[in-house]
């Protein structure tokens, strides 16, 4: 009887564990799925559209879909820290214009400051809203955020998806925009974003995980040769 109280007691407490590790294994998913809701439902409302394939979508909507898909492509073991993440890169920016500071140097480092400061504090509250507790928010505020770039694996992460995601979609773009830059004046726009990038990320590009402009190819082989 004794042997069989035992064993009845280890089942139980075997029971009570898996069904603990399930709760918290659903609250967790439900805690991601409202945030990405959340952080989804903040982009569609920008108000600036850009179409694909076909689609007309909210710009930021769209950056943070190639976003999402850039994580999967590039790390795809990336927990839901890093997933919410990349999808808040660029949350609400439209609501931080450009126009809103000097247009100089100066007053491009400004507004980028705030912008960071804007993402973070954002995604924040968002996450909170979700349920997440603070030690989860602010890891994901830091990323987006920017913090310590070369110190912090998250914030690297992020910016090496950032990278990838403007190499493949955006710089095409960026280059119809504006038609006065030179040879040289690209060779240092990509530079800037190749030094940015990890080692990992460098060979991602470099292996041909990622379509690059075929007007700059040449150029952008170049860059990575040095």
């Amino acid at each position: 009887m004794r042997y069989s109280l035992n064993a009845f007691s280890y089942l139980l407490k075997i029971y009570f564990n898996l069904l603990l590790l399930t709760l918290t294994i659903f609250m967790t998913q439900q805690c991601f799925n409202q945030a990405k809701a959340l952080i989804d439902a903040a982009n569609s409302e920008d108000p600036n559209r850009e179409a694909n394939e076909g689609k007309e979508w909210p710009k930021e909507l769209l950056y943070s879909s190639r976003m999402s898909d850039m994580l999967e492509r590039y790390a795809a073991d990336a927990d839901d820290a890093m997933k919410l993440a990349v999808s808040a890169q660029h949350i609400r920016r439209w609501k931080l214009p450009r126009g809103d500071y000097p247009m100089n140097r100066k007053g491009y480092h400004q507004w980028r400051a705030a912008l960071n400061k804007f993402h973070a504090d954002t995604v924040a509250d968002l996450l909170a809203t979700a349920g997440y507790d603070c030690v989860f928010i602010a890891r994901v505020a830091r990323a987006v955020g920017k913090e310590s770039l070369r110190t912090n694996p998250d914030t690297q992460l992020l910016e090496d998806v950032a990278g990838l995601v403007f190499l493949e979609h955006y710089l095409l773009d960026f280059v119809g925009r504006h038609p006065e830059y030179d040879e040289q004046k690209w060779n240092d726009i990509i530079c800037k974003v190749w030094k940015k990038l990890s080692a990992q990320a460098k060979q991602f590009a470099l292996a041909g995980h990622i379509t690059l402009p075929d007007s700059m190819v040449t150029l952008i082989k170049k860059v990575y040769s040095n």
